[in-house]
């Protein structure tokens, strides 16, 4: 019969729900990361597949908007594949990563709104996953 130490709020049914969903965490961060590269080349070759709506506040020109895709997406896959590892600090960077493409999409919602809001609803499962598991517990 195995026994299983635990901690306050950490059962073991709740941890391996949470390495499991790190891993699938770290391959929407990766398919996240892909597709940001994708949206930002678009937008930088591009600019007829965007349209605009009139009298947004922070309104940057969707050349500017591909260029911070861009470069966000291959930090998200860079973060992906450390994350894998399940290092200490691949979880931080990819919960600071998905923080930031929170911020990015939510800026971006305008330009490309239903995409945009289901980027958002990823990197909140991708924090919350990251955020519970401990791998020193499994």
């Amino acid at each position: 019969m195995a026994t299983y130490r635990t901690e306050p709020g950490g059962s073991p049914v709740k941890q391996g729900v949470a390495a499991v969903t790190s891993i699938a965490a770290a391959v929407l961060l990766l398919a996240v990361g892909v597709l940001s590269i994708l949206a930002g080349i678009s937008a930088i070759a591009g600019d007829e597949l965007f349209v605009t709506g009139p009298n947004y506040i922070l309104q940057f020109d969707t050349t500017t908007w591909g260029w911070i895709h861009l470069v966000l997406g291959i930090l998200l896959v860079i973060a992906a594949v450390a994350l894998m590892s399940g290092a200490l600090w691949a979880r931080i960077t990819a919960v600071v990563l998905a923080g930031l493409s929170i911020i990015a999409n939510f800026l971006w919602i305008p330009y490309y709104p239903w995409w945009s809001i289901v980027v958002i609803a990823i990197d909140l499962v991708v924090i919350w996953a990251v955020s519970t598991w401990r791998p020193e517990q499994m």
